[in-house]
């Protein structure tokens, strides 16, 4: 028999375990071994602990299964998602390298993940750290954006930027925060699909896309979450035994208990969390797409007491300012959940239940009476408003002056009714006090004419033109000058008219038809079927409503009119308000002389002051 010294069988040995293929790891092996959390990243810094967060193990196994090649998950903060991502691109640098891009919302973000996660990582990994050198100036294989280690590399690419998602073929990809992306990079068109098409050729590539939700209807994230297996962290009750998902809605806030879905029995976050967990797919016949939803109720960061305060401060900001932006971020950022857009505008049936009857025709409490016009092709609408300090209002009259716009005779009805007094309970008169008329639609030039022999008659008739989805512009904007031709097209004359922020005028009188007791901002309407303020008014004036929506790749708040729904009562409104605030009322001295039974406005005005842009009118009183 041959004899082998011992320094054969260790050579043979040494080189045996040398040619071995590694052991078989999986992402969450590859993290609990050699993942290092950062200090200036982490609240836990040092050796990453996988059971730390049990949900998270699942999510990056699935990388590791060769039949599932897209993982999604749609999440809410603090349940450490970008942790996954590091965590996927260290396995893929370190122990199965692969060419792997991440997909930033921009470049700039991109950078900063860089910086600030990836280069944290890399540094407190010693596995990372022998790979992957420093940036350096001169270094094109290590830059911020690209980094080269053994056996393949890592490109930190913007959505918004085609040429940083162009001609690199790459195995793993992941999409960060993909909610924030463009529509299109550049004009190249979606950034993900651009991206996938880099994974083309590798029969092993994985698609890894995470996001924070945002509206419904728009969001990249839920879209996928839907195409996939629709997995949900479940819990198994500690009375019942039935599995369930982690939902806000079945916490009572006093206790601080969620009351199972089964049985109804309430226990604490402790109870519930020291429960067996798994998780449960509500489309499990999905191939290839893993999706999976989280929330932060089962995130070891944040507790139920936290997650409570932050909606009952949500809901106090709601009452306060009647903004939901912030509900809003608490339902996308707290719950995972995409935020169902409703409109915020008043409703309609009840504007009609609080009608009132007026005793008089001029309502007592009423200290100025402006009206706003509204041309249409074969008449004119027209609403009356009293007005007093605090922008407290009173529907006069809602009229329509049923005669062609296109011949003198309307206009000559329309002066009329300017001129008209009306009447307190107490038999004091009052007559309009300014009027302002949309010059933006039907019969321009006629409405131009009208408007310049008002102020020849030194009468406050004033044109008015809306900006609308200008967001910032005041509602009183600027004055232009038009021009006012013949029936041949020819310039004969000019005339000047007020530009006006639309939106604002909206924003205030939306916030005032929802006030429900008499006071500053308050909108009383008469119940007297005469006075025209019926169920088609009411359908009219909250015809609008300021939603949240997707314009241009950004998220903007627009007015949008319901459907089948006539405007013309809200921009009446909004016209006769433009009006008040042209006048800018002393409202002390109107006050005083409709105490002392005086009409001040039965002598009109002798002559017209012309007012710069800019400047504030001191107010009328007389």
């Amino acid at each position: 028999m041959m004899k082998v010294d011992f320094k054969t069988i260790t050579l043979f040995h040494n080189i045996a375990k040398i040619l071995a293929p590694p052991p078989q790891l999986l992402v969450s092996d590859w993290a609990d071994t050699y993942r290092k959390l950062s200090p200036e990243a982490s609240a836990e810094p040092g050796q990453w602990h996988t059971s730390r967060a049990e949900f998270q193990r699942e999510i990056m196994n699935s990388v590791n299964d060769p039949t599932i090649q897209d993982i999604v998950i749609k999440s809410s903060a603090q349940v450490g998602k970008t942790e996954i991502i590091l965590n996927v691109c260290g396995y893929f640098m370190d122990y199965n390298p692969a060419p792997i891009m991440v997909l930033q919302p921009t470049i700039e973000m991109g950078e900063t993940f860089s910086k600030d996660r990836l280069a944290p990582a890399i540094r407190d990994s010693d596995v990372l750290k022998v790979k992957v050198k420093e940036p350096r100036t001169k270094d094109s294989d290590n830059t911020i954006l690209h980094k080269k280690f053994p056996g393949g590399h890592i490109t930190i690419a913007g959505a918004n930027s085609p040429s940083s998602l162009a001609s690199r073929p790459i195995q793993i990809l992941l999409c960060d925060e993909i909610d924030r992306y463009p529509d299109s990079a550049g004009s190249e068109g979606d950034p993900v699909k651009l991206a996938e098409k880099r994974t083309t050729t590798f029969w092993n590539r994985k698609r890894i896309k995470v996001s924070t939700p945002t509206v419904a209807g728009h969001s990249k994230i839920e879209k996928e979450f839907k195409l996939g297996t629709q997995e949900e962290w479940c819990v198994q009750c500690p009375c019942c035994g039935k599995y369930q998902p982690y939902e806000f809605k079945r916490i009572v806030f006093d206790t601080v208990e969620m009351h199972c879905l089964y049985c109804n029995e309430g226990f604490s976050e402790r109870d519930w969390k020291a429960q067996p967990h798994k998780w449960i797919a509500g489309n499990p016949d999905v191939k290839r797409r893993r999706s999976f939803h989280l929330n932060e109720l089962c995130s070891p960061w944040k507790t139920w007491e936290e997650i409570i305060e932050d909606f009952v401060n949500a809901n106090e900001d709601l009452k306060k300012t009647g903004s939901t932006e912030a509900l809003k971020v608490f339902i996308n950022t707290s719950l995972g959940e995409t935020w169902e857009e409703k409109g915020d505008g008043a409703d309609e049936n009840d504007l009609l239940k609080r009608r009132e009857p007026y005793t008089a025709e001029i309502p007592d409490g009423v200290l100025v009476i402006t009206a706003g016009v509204d041309v249409q092709d074969d008449r004119l609408e027209c609403e009356i408003v009293g007005w007093t300090r605090g922008n407290e209002s009173w529907g006069i009259y809602k009229k329509v002056i049923n005669s062609d716009p296109q011949k003198q005779g309307a206009w000559n009805e329309l002066e009329e009714l300017f001129d008209t007094e009306m009447f307190f309970q107490n038999g004091t008169g009052l007559m309009i006090a300014a009027m302002c008329i949309d010059t933006g639609g039907h019969h321009t030039n006629m409405t131009y004419k009208f408007i310049k022999a008002m102020a020849k008659k030194n009468k406050r008739i004033y044109g008015v033109k809306g900006y609308s989805n200008t967001p910032g512009i005041p509602l009183i904007y600027k004055k232009t000058k038009v021009e006012i031709k013949n029936d041949k097209g020819r310039v004969i004359d000019y005339t000047e008219i007020w530009i006006l922020g639309v939106d604002a005028g909206k924003e205030d009188i939306t916030g005032w038809l929802k006030l429900t007791e008499p006071g500053p901002g308050y909108c009383h309407f008469p119940v007297n079927k005469e006075r025209g303020y019926n169920q088609t008014y009411m359908q009219g004036i909250t015809s609008e409503e300021k939603v949240q929506k997707l314009v241009k790749n950004k998220l903007k708040i627009v007015w949008v009119k319901k459907t089948g729904v006539r405007n013309e009562p809200l921009d009446l409104r909004n016209y006769a308000y433009a009006a008040v605030e042209l006048l800018n009322p002393n409202w002390s001295s109107l006050e005083t002389k409709i105490e002392n039974g005086i009409n001040y406005m039965k002598k009109r005005p002798t002559q017209v002051k012309k007012r710069k842009s800019g400047v504030v009118n001191r107010g009328i009183e007389v």
